[in-house]
């Protein structure tokens, strides 16, 4: 059986996180994120469910990954470590869909120890639910997706003139 590329460990991001346990090298398939599969609707249901459920709470409980059209994966329950993998803003792997399976891919080469993370890529829709801390040079405090995030800027700014 080939060795892990990485294992959980306390992050200061989020609590938990995924982190190198050897050198890997750009492009480098890492981990598969897997689940239960459920419908789009089975999702939207859960999402809802978990997204009140973490307002009262502050944690982040929803941790389902888009498949196709009609179906995605909750990565919630059951032996799934890339469920642990925390959101940045300057992600060192991305998630790729290869027909129908779910794989944490490096984006660049990552050190014995560098803890993995990814773009969420969120949409702005509901920005201010979602604060981040991944205390990346180009983060602006939510997370959002990259082609999104000059205009939420625009809109904080705008929202900290009005209140001046």
């Amino acid at each position: 059986m080939p060795k892990s590329l990485c294992k959980v460990k306390t992050s200061k991001i989020h609590g938990r996180g995924l982190y190198a346990t050897v050198d890997i090298e750009e492009s480098t398939d890492i981990i598969q994120y897997v689940g239960e599969k459920i419908t789009k609707k089975e999702s939207t249901r859960r999402a809802l469910d978990w997204e009140e459920k973490a307002r009262k709470s502050g944690e982040g409980l929803v941790y389902i990954f888009e498949l196709d059209d009609k179906y995605d994966i909750d990565g919630r329950l059951g032996k799934n470590p890339a469920r642990y993998m925390n959101h940045s803003c300057d992600g060192n792997c991305e998630a790729i869909n290869y027909d129908g399976e779910i794989w944490i891919v490096a984006r660049r080469d990552i050190k014995k120890g560098e803890e993995l993370v990814y773009d969420y890529g969120y949409d702005m829709e509901h920005f201010l639910d979602h604060p981040c801390q991944c205390g990346a040079d180009n983060c602006i405090g939510y997370i959002v997706r990259e082609d999104q995030r000059r205009k939420v800027e625009k809109l904080l700014k705008r929202k900290k003139k009005k209140l001046q």
